[in-house]
């Protein structure tokens, strides 16, 4: 299990993450979407000890109820791979480009578990053939260039599990592919998650992707979780604000590319953007661009507030319990 407890990442007066409080456990199935600048990136650097240099931390990140708050890089390197694994974004700048993949998939295992090169090649080839890489063998001894882009996020897979670990962190990654890949490669995770009892956090800005992979969802915006529940609830009657807006700019299938008069859509936005985090407000980080704030919003930092079952938001304009 992985807990943030009022966890901050700042960089002088200003947080990336304010005070993020989070709990993931075995088998959990978490999504995390917001728009690019939203914090998604920084919570899962801090998921896996690897906040920049320099950040500030204060609040708790336990894993497995061991306090990793201001843990030593030592003691992560011994939770990382066996407890908590990333694919991270872009896998032509994950993967070495003059290593074969095999052996880039292999390492983990020989220096963290100790393996033989022969006990590491068959589990090796066993994750290519788990993850779906075709004629798994050749592809061991191939560079990352003579794969496609869907093989390449395969190998990230299948490196991110060579340990077993039991969190798994996907940050963006079918954004490169295209989308029947990408839905490829978003059900494989699932799959993954079920059949070995782990954890998946999947962070990504498409709320689809998020509605097929997740069953609980947490909305970022400007280092804050500004809504967390049940994926199906938030999606069909979001609370906050952003998330309002975010559901309201997606794509309408049902309405055609073409208006009445043959002129084609505008798809609809949320005006302006992610503010540089030396720019955010106070209160609110989604002051500014709110359609519906009021005075206090820009200057007091809203209380996260239970607005049903197992579902939290921080606006100042909703009700509710203190969670």
């Amino acid at each position: 299990m992985l807990e943030l407890q009022n966890y901050s990442v700042s960089f002088g007066p200003v947080a990336a993450l304010r005070t993020t409080t989070l709990m993931i456990k075995p088998s959990d199935r978490l999504g995390v979407v917001g728009e690019s600048g939203s914090g998604k990136t920084m919570l899962a650097l801090s998921l896996m000890g690897m906040a920049p240099e320099g950040a500030a931390l204060t609040g708790t990140l336990r894993v497995d109820g061991q306090d990793m708050t201001h843990a030593t890089e030592k003691q992560w390197q011994q939770i990382r791979a066996r407890r908590v694994a990333m694919i991270f974004q872009e896998p032509m700048a994950a993967l070495n480009p003059l290593r074969r993949v095999g052996d880039t998939v292999m390492e983990p295992m020989r220096v963290q578990e100790g393996l033989s090169q022969d006990q590491a090649q068959a589990r090796a080839l066993a994750l290519f053939e788990e993850v779906g890489i075709p004629d798994p063998t050749a592809r061991l001894r191939q560079f990352p260039h003579q794969l496609s882009g869907g093989q390449r996020q395969r190998v990230l897979i299948a490196l991110a599990l060579a340990c077993n670990p039991t969190l798994l962190i996907a940050d963006e990654p079918t954004t490169a592919l295209d989308a029947n890949v990408a839905l490829r490669i978003t059900d494989l995770l699932v799959r993954l998650s079920s059949e070995r009892g782990m954890a998946l956090v999947f962070i990504t800005h498409d709320l689809a992707a998020v509605a097929r992979a997740t069953q609980d969802i947490a909305v970022m915006y400007g280092g804050d979780v500004v809504e967390r529940g049940a994926t199906t609830d938030v999606l069909s009657a979001p609370a906050h604000p952003y998330t309002k807006g975010l559901l309201a700019a997606r794509p309408d299938p049902a309405s055609g590319t073409r208006d009445a008069n043959g002129k084609r859509r505008r798809l609809p936005t949320i005006p302006g953007t992610v503010p540089p985090l030396m720019e955010l407000p106070e209160g609110c980080r989604f002051s500014g661009r709110c359609p519906v704030e009021v005075a206090r919003c820009a200057t007091v930092k809203p209380a996260t507030t239970r607005t049903g079952p197992d579902r939290h938001s921080a606006c100042h304009l909703l009700g509710g319990e203190a969670p």
